[in-house]
């Protein structure tokens, strides 16, 4: 779950991170209320979750109240690619020396957290890491000490900085450690961390991305989700406990498991298709979650092809056939082709469940890949005028 700047701002502070004073708005008038109690010029910027929203025009510089209205006027219901802005974070503006990078994300190959700070920030860090690399400095953490003083010092020397800066950087970076592990994030970034004219530090733009899985210990925290920023299939996943991901693709993809998943995706790739999605019902998943699964599908106007992909072990290969059926039932559309591999616990009767269901069957997970890609270019040859 992914926060917006404001959200991660006030948890910044929280921990004791210097932030800008500030406020947030959802109307022009109160983004001039907000900047008239700063005083002084202000930063209007956009509140949704997508980067480049500065080149989008989310971001403008306003020297007084009048101001401020205005450019929350043009800002507030505009389209940042493909998010509506509903808020704006109205906050007093920083005279900037330099702009540095800050953030802590789960490394997968160490197998632990990592640090990662550069001398050089306020843009992407994944534009900066192909184009610079040598910018970069990374610092796995060990989970069970944490972040150190001593490493937190070494970071700053590696970027250069020195005399006062050394005590605030080495907090900053034990505060957003704290926030990144007492908050189950997944990442916890500062970018930019700016030194200002005066010789002090502020976070000037924070995110953090909260692992869903750990939420149930957060209430506080998944009350901050945003209803808004999400898509209907996204929230329909959501209550239904389904990992899903849009893509671009025309195969649309159900799966039971995670790493399955990705394995049926690669193989549709591999015979030339392009998957619609990434979604895992997980394991032991009922009849019900099954036929919630299948309307997100059948909701994707993209989706010319069906793939399911059932492995057996939890999960029940004739509960997922009752929930495919009662579905196909639902459906206020026509449903596409589908081909269904079903293998492991009950996988016989699953397929008699099937058998007068129009569906075509496959023994193997490359021929289930095969059959969807040819149908899927069929369909493609069909709908060409």
């Amino acid at each position: 779950m992914k926060l917006h700047e404001y959200q991660s701002k006030r948890i910044f502070a929280r921990y004791g991170l210097p932030v800008p004073q500030g406020n947030v708005a959802t109307t022009p008038a109160e983004a001039r209320q907000v900047a008239h109690l700063l005083g002084g010029p202000v930063v209007v910027k956009a509140q949704v979750l997508t980067g480049g929203r500065g080149k989008a025009g989310g971001i403008k510089l306003a020297k007084d109240a009048e101001e401020t209205e205005e450019a929350a006027r043009q800002i507030i219901g505009m389209f940042i690619k493909g998010l509506k802005v509903y808020k704006v974070l109205i906050e007093q503006a920083t005279d900037i020396a330099q702009e540095m990078y800050m953030g802590i994300v789960v490394d997968r190959t160490h197998r632990k957290p990592i640090m990662i700070v550069s001398a050089q920030g306020g843009i992407e860090i994944e534009e900066l890491a192909k184009n610079r690399p040598e910018m970069i400095f990374r610092l796995p953490i060990d989970p069970l000490r944490g972040l150190m003083d001593y490493q937190a010092r070494n970071l700053a020397f590696e970027l250069g900085l020195h005399g006062g800066l050394i005590r605030p950087f080495t907090a900053i970076a034990r505060g957003l450690w704290r926030v990144f592990v007492e908050n189950d994030a997944t990442l916890a970034e500062i970018n930019p961390l700016a030194i200002t004219s005066e010789g002090q530090l502020i976070a000037l733009d924070g995110k953090i991305t909260l692992d869903d899985n750990a939420l149930f210990r957060h209430l506080e925290l998944n009350e901050m989700r945003d209803l808004q920023g999400e898509t209907e299939a996204q929230r329909q996943a959501r209550q239904a406990d389904l990992s899903y991901v849009k893509l671009d693709g025309d195969i649309g993809c159900m799966v039971n498991g995670a790493g399955l998943a990705m394995a049926t995706m690669d193989l549709v790739d591999l015979y030339g298709g392009r998957p619609a999605n990434f979604l895992d019902i997980g394991g032991g998943a009922r009849a019900n979650k099954v036929a919630a699964a299948l309307h997100i599908i059948l909701a994707d106007s993209d989706v010319k092809v069906i793939l399911i992909n059932i492995f057996g072990g939890i999960t029940r290969c004739d509960e997922v056939a009752r929930g495919l059926l009662a579905a196909m039932e639902e459906a206020s559309t026509p449903v596409p082709p589908m081909v269904v591999r079903l293998v492991g616990a009950n996988e016989e009767q699953g397929r008699q469940l099937l058998a007068a269901a129009n569906v075509i069957n496959a023994t193997s997970l490359i021929e289930a890949a095969q059959k969807a890609v040819e149908l899927a270019s069929g369909q493609s040859q069909m709908q060409r005028p």
